[in-house]
């Protein structure tokens, strides 16, 4: 299903709060004049408000996709589209894209 193409300025919070940062940013596609991000790059949370253990087992600390587009790629890397899907460590938990982008879409 088509979706919106992700770039480094899009909204990415963790599930408890935290802000995502994607650590590689994709400069060869640019959307909005920012670069995009393709699965591949790990995701830094700051700012996880779960509790360490023992009362829980956070805060989340860093993430990384694990879908994305199907037929658009860069660098031989698919990118990242709105609806993709990420997992935190080391909670286990989803990440959120909040707000993105509206102009380019890809599947």
């Amino acid at each position: 299903m088509p979706g919106f193409l992700i770039h480094v300025g899009a909204s990415v919070l963790c599930s408890h709060g935290g802000q995502a940062q994607a650590t590689t940013p994709n400069p060869r596609v640019a959307v909005s004049g920012q670069p995009t991000v393709t699965v591949a790059a790990p995701w830094l949370v700051a700012g996880c408000a779960l509790p360490p253990p023992p009362a829980a087992n956070g805060p989340c600390v860093s993430a990384q996709f694990v879908t994305a587009a199907t037929r658009v790629t860069s660098n031989g890397q698919p990118l990242l589209l709105i609806d993709s899907q990420a997992i935190c460590a080391p909670t286990g938990t989803p990440l959120l894209i909040v707000a993105s982008q509206t102009r380019v879409t890809a599947m």
